[in-house]
């Protein structure tokens, strides 16, 4: 449908303060930190539930594509308006609706800042664990759309393991409440799962419920310096086979760390690092403390810092959340590989990745949550060259090793458009198929984000 024939039926229906159309609002809504960018036809902000039932019901029965889009911090391309339509923004839907401790329950609306709810939940002695490294800027509602992880996975889970619930808005516009309130419910099929990590193909969520749980009383970080990257990532397995199980477990390698220090004058030292969490009563974090920082040593650390309180942990938590920050200061183009791979192989990632920047001479940047598995693995390019066919088949290595492995080709940002074209490589057709089932199931007409890995 032209989209001159709908638009102005749009503004009358939601008002002209909810739809935009200036050229500089829809440019703004036509990209996320990826480097693929479309302009919508029209821009959605809705303040209200049923606003965005009025929106969806318009456009199932027009047949228009809507794109949801939640604080923008995506680095999959996840929601560009590849094929026009209207681009849904909830970053209007942003109350913390309630915090209740007895319950142990946060009811949000989809464009709270990941980091508001977390200080909010705090001030009461509670704890809201999914932790990206965006959580400043990242909104809960894309956390959920894209199962956010972070640096606490290794712990405490993914942000799905904390959604007790979700109301969700349907392709045609009607309102789905699934799940509840409580820590438990076996009412029938688990489709609150269903929507996290769904990307915004089978539905708009409008409302959550989360799980909270006792924030820790006592905290300490380890960061230890090594003389290489795979050096740091044997050192990781060291620490969990002693049976430790820290609250984060990350690493990162020399031009991650250079660029860091470029960024921060006296970052981090060293040409790999390891940074460990652990949380727990006053005295355990102490005792462990001691025995992470004995295992460092034995695996070849060169020096291991400790921050024993809340105040200096965030310090270096701060250098950590720098990392992104830093290698787009490089002025170089990053690709972000959000990779996953069975713990026991992190140290051929790392060889891996040495023999991807001679074989392809493309430099990589890697740095992640090594306790699960989860590296980011970022080819650098020079500005404007970050779709060539160099790239290409430097990123067709890297995912076909993945798969080997039987690691998975993301593991916190999704498919979106960046890793479209390994869609088929990375499931099987009967695995596709069911996608596909489900979500003509949800979206018939196939307006819901589309243009993404279901095209």
């Amino acid at each position: 449908m032209n989209a001159k024939s709908w638009i102005p039926a749009l503004v009358k229906l939601l008002g002209p303060a909810t739809v935009s159309v200036s050229d500089a609002v829809r440019r703004e809504h036509g990209g996320d930190a990826w480097f693929a960018h479309a302009m919508p036809d029209a821009v959605v902000t809705p303040r209200t539930v049923s606003a965005v039932q009025k929106l969806m019901r318009f456009c199932h029965a027009r047949k228009i594509p809507v794109t949801p889009r939640g604080a923008g911090r995506g680095y999959v391309g996840g929601c560009v308006p590849v094929r026009g339509g209207v681009s849904l923004s909830l970053k209007k839907l942003n109350r913390i609706r309630a915090i209740n401790a007895a319950d142990g329950v946060a009811v949000v609306e989809p464009g709270v800042i990941t980091s508001d709810l977390q200080d909010a939940v705090k001030k009461l002695g509670l704890f809201y664990p999914p932790d990206p490294a965006s959580a400043k800027e990242s909104s809960i509602g894309g956390n959920l759309a894209t199962n956010a992880g972070g640096p606490r996975c290794l712990k405490y889970g993914v942000t799905r393991n904390y959604a007790l619930g979700l109301d969700v808005v349907l392709a045609d516009g009607r309102l789905v409440r699934c799940g509840g309130r409580t820590h438990k419910n076996k009412l029938g099929f688990n489709l609150t799962d269903l929507f996290i990590g769904s990307e915004g193909l089978l539905g708009v969520i409008v409302g959550a419920t989360l799980r909270l749980i006792p924030l820790p009383p006592a905290r300490a970080v380890l960061v230890a310096n090594f003389a290489r990257a795979p050096q740091a990532a044997a050192a990781v397995n060291a620490i969990i086979s002693a049976g430790f199980l820290p609250a984060a477990l990350e690493v990162a390698d020399q031009f991650t760390l250079a660029a860091a220090r470029a960024y921060r004058p006296g970052a981090l030292p060293g040409n790999a690092l390891i940074l460990v969490e652990i949380d727990g009563q006053k005295n355990s974090v102490a005792g462990e403390t001691r025995a992470l920082e004995k295992i460092l040593h034995r695996c070849g650390a060169l020096t291991v810092q400790k921050a024993l309180t809340d105040a200096t942990a965030e310090k270096l938590w701060d250098l950590r959340r720098d990392f992104s920050y830093a290698l787009k200061a490089t002025g170089l183009t990053k690709l972000n590989e959000d990779v996953v791979v069975p713990r026991g192989r992190l140290v051929d990632l790392f060889n891996f990745a040495g023999q991807l920047q001679k074989k392809f001479t493309v430099s990589v940047a890697c740095f992640g949550h090594a306790g699960d598995g989860n590296i980011h693995v970022n080819l650098m390019v020079p500005p404007g060259h970050a779709d060539t066919a160099n790239n290409r088949r430097a990123l067709d290595a890297l995912f076909k090793q993945i798969l080997a492995w039987r690691g998975s080709i993301t593991g916190e940002h999704g498919v979106g458009l960046a890793k479209k074209p390994w869609w088929q490589l990375a499931a099987d057709r009967d695995l596709r198929a069911l996608h596909q089932t489900i979500k003509h199931a949800l979206d018939p007409h196939g307006i819901l984000n589309p243009g993404k890995f279901l095209a």
